[in-house]
Formats: C-alpha cells, sequence, structure tokens
C-alpha cells in the first residue's frame, strides 16, 4: 500500500542503512561491489526497492530484508523513490539493479502500471522481480507477489465496524488513500463488503494520502459536511490519529467508531489505548523475508516463484465482537509488522 507517514531523521538513520540517497543503491547486510548476478566469490546479490525510504512500513521491510539476507548470506543492495509515487526513481533504482547483477528484484511499485516496462526488460535479462506489497497492473507483469490481501483486511474491518454498531444507523466517513492506486480501492472495497454497505451509503468520502495531518483536515471536512457522522473507515493509522484529533477537538471521540488498517506498532497501541476500535494488521517484515528467500532459492537451483503469497492479515481489537475473529493488543503490540 501507499504508506506515507514520516519518521524523524534520527529514527530513520537508526533504521535504515546510513547515507542512502533516497535514489543511491546502497548495499547492507554483506557489504557492496559490483559485476555479474553474484560476486568473485560467488555471493547473490538481491535487490529491495521501496516507494520510499522514510515510511516507518518500508523501514520495516528493508528490516526484514537485511535480517534474512545476513542469514542466508546473500549481498542486499536497496533503493527507493524520493517520494510516494516517485516512478521514474524507482525505473532508475531497476536499471541499476540489473547493471550491477542482481539475481532477483524486490520491488513495492509506486505505480504498478507505469512500472511494468522497466520490469518486462529486467526480467528479460533473467532478473527474477518479485511485487511485495503493491501488486503491479497487470499482476502478471512480476513473476510473484507477497502481500496482504488487501480486500480481506477491509472486509475485516467492515465486519467489524457493522458488529459494534449493533444495528445504529451509520453515518460513514471514508478516509481514502488516493485515486487509482489498487491498495486503497482494495481496502476501501473490502471494507463497504464487510459492512453490507456501497458507496452511495458514505456520508462522507475524502483522499488523505495515508498522512495524518491530511485526515485531521478531512476529518474536519466532513464533520462540516455531516455532523452526524459516527462510524469513520481510515486507510492507515495515521489517517486514524488525523481523525481522531479533528473528533477529540469537537468532543466526539467517544462516540464515533473508528477502524483502520496496518497494524503498525504505533497503530496498535493507538488500537490498545481506545484511539481506535480496531485495525486489520499486516506484516511486511515477513513479505521482504519471504522474497529474499525466493531469490537464493532461484539463484541455487533457477526455480523461480509464482503467482500470489498471501502473507496474512490479523483484526486486533480489545473490544472483541460476537462472530468477528480478533485478537488482542497484547498478541498485535508482540506482532506489529514482523
Amino acid at each position: 500500500m501507499s504508506h506515507v507517514f514520516r519518521l524523524p531523521s534520527s529514527l530513520l538513520r537508526a533504521a535504515a542503512c546510513t547515507g542512502v540517497a533516497a535514489l543511491a543503491l546502497t548495499a547492507c547486510g554483506s557489504g557492496s561491489g559490483s559485476g555479474s548476478a553474484s560476486t568473485g566469490s560467488g555471493e547473490v546479490k538481491v535487490g529491495l526497492i521501496t516507494k520510499t525510504d522514510t515510511n516507518p512500513f518500508f523501514v520495516k521491510m528493508k528490516e526484514g530484508a537485511e535480517k534474512t539476507a545476513k542469514a542466508e548470506g546473500v549481498k542486499l543492495m536497496t533503493a527507493a523513490g524520493k517520494f510516494d509515487g516517485d516512478n521514474a526513481g524507482q525505473v532508475t533504482a531497476i536499471e541499476n539493479m540489473v547493471a550491477s547483477g542482481v539475481k532477483g528484484i524486490l520491488i513495492t511499485p509506486s505505480d504498478s502500471k507505469a512500472i511494468v516496462p522497466a520490469l518486462e526488460k529486467a526480467r528479460a535479462k533473467g532478473v527474477l522481480v518479485i511485487a511485495l506489497d503493491t501488486p503491479t497492473e497487470p499482476q502478471s507483469a512480476v513473476d510473484a507477489l507477497f502481500a496482504t490481501d488487501n480486500l480481506k483486511a477491509g472486509e475485516l474491518i467492515g465486519e467489524y465496524a457493522k458488529a459494534a454498531m449493533k444495528g445504529k444507523t451509520a453515518k460513514i466517513a471514508a478516509l481514502d488513500l488516493a485515486p487509482g492506486v489498487s491498495v486503497g480501492v482494495q481496502r476501501h472495497s473490502g471494507f463497504l463488503k464487510g459492512f453490507g454497505a456501497t458507496d452511495k451509503d458514505v456520508a462522507c468520502a475524502q483522499d488523505t494520502g495515508g498522512d495524518q495531518s491530511k485526515g485531521q483536515t478531512a476529518m474536519e471536512n466532513c464533520l462540516q459536511k455531516e455532523p452526524g457522522i459516527n462510524v469513520v473507515y481510515t486507510i492507515n493509522e495515521p489517517a486514524a490519529l488525523g481523525a481522531y484529533t479533528a473528533l477529540k477537538a469537537k468532543g466526539r471521540e467517544k462516540d464515533v467508531l473508528i477502524v483502520s488498517v496496518d497494524g503498525g506498532c504505533t497503530g496498535t497501541q493507538a488500537v490498545k489505548d481506545g484511539k481506535i476500535a480496531a485495525t486489520s494488521q499486516q506484516y511486511p517484515l515477513k513479505m521482504a523475508a519471504e522474497g529474499v528467500k525466493a531469490v537464493v532459492t532461484y539463484a541455487k537451483d533457477g526455480k523461480k516463484a509464482s503467482g500470489y503469497t498471501d502473507t496474512g492479515v490479523t483484526l486486533i481489537t480489545d473490544k472483541a465482537q460476537d462472530g468477528v475473529t480478533s485478537k488482542d493488543t497484547a498478541y498485535g503490540l508482540e506482532n506489529c509488522w514482523g
């Protein structure tokens, strides 16, 4: 998905490889180098390209890739766009990685369609390409996809919200991502399906880019349009926390149900604190770890990963509802983005 909130630079430096320019390639875990698909010592090289290197979701993804690359004895090269949506930056990163001899590339595409020609060129040169988190359009543009079922993630919080409302008439606000972004569309559609609603039932819909300040503004706009809103669907937890801030300013934080998707540690803590009622937790570290392992397998025996691998989603809440499977925040905090 597009996960776009920012880490303070001090935390980012601790979480990411030091000195990484947004589009520069950085070798992590096993040192740097160049050459063919493996170095002179036979070391395999794996590329990881994320949407940004500042978003905590992608920092966690990089952490999983680094840890697995070290354990597998392979070299990890990383790159990221300057911002969420920087397709040109990701294209450059692909070209640089192919030239440096990577055996496989793991990528969270910023633009699911525009990135396809660059990925096809990489595959034509024998590079295994795996999409993480966000599918390409078409999905067949990559060898494999390791990701959350975002439709299911949305359905889970939709089912939860429906049960939590206990038959009350819902006035729904949808704080979405951005037009046409597949992750956002799937989560939104899943929520409506789980709730048993359609877009006609949404009293106010606003795009937030998954950003906390924009989420707050979006919620303020929705409250002006429809003061009686009592259910808020949010694309991610930063948008949810922005909505909570706006509701609290109006004295409404106790009587409006907020549900979200991501299950990051900060977001899960917000569920525990009662700011968010429930969230669907996904596992970016697992996506990257499994991706690295797939490239190692390809390097060893030529077997390519294929199709879609669901890396799982879990509804996290401390206010369980009958008929909706969930786990509590103790579980959520222990497993957040693992």
